[in-house]
């Protein structure tokens, strides 16, 4: 079996840096959706688009049902993130956010206080994409990748 990229594909705004770092260290991708966005499929053999059926969670539940330890989950999905970890892959955020398991419980409660606040009316959302994000998850997009690829 080969190493995937395993990329949540509804929200990803990185898919051009993903597609060049697996073209260049021989990582197969595959980019899930719902259909709910139109997303064009990718042209590199390497890739492939999934569309899985309209539903709440179901990216998430064919991504996370696929992990393996040779697997990189890309997702912003905190939760998402924890399932893929759980089954051994590893996860880095569009931003270039590696989730471990030492940070990923208190990234899950962050979460869920954040989600308080905006009921209460307080706090936002994610900041926007910058240059500097998108430079920031190519670097930790190929570290991470090497080293999937070293690991036994």
């Amino acid at each position: 079996m080969t190493h995937r990229l395993l990329v949540d594909a509804d929200a990803c705004p990185v898919r051009e840096e993903v597609l060049r770092v697996a073209g260049r260290l021989g990582f197969g991708v595959v980019f899930v959706t719902n259909g709910a966005r139109p997303i064009r499929p990718p042209e590199a053999p390497f890739a492939r688009l999934h569309i899985v059926p309209d539903g709440a969670d179901q990216a998430d539940d064919w991504i996370a049902a696929e992990a393996t330890p040779r697997d990189i989950c890309l997702t912003n999905d905190i939760p998402l993130a924890a399932r893929c970890l759980a089954k051994g892959a590893a996860c880095l955020s569009f931003k270039g956010h590696a989730w471990t398991a030492s940070n990923i419980g208190s990234a899950l409660a962050g979460r869920e206080l954040a989600r308080h606040l905006r009921e209460m009316g307080q706090g936002g959302g994610q900041a926007p994409m910058a240059k500097a994000d998108r430079a920031r998850f190519l670097v930790a997009l190929d570290t991470m990748a090497q080293a999937v690829r070293r690991a036994p």
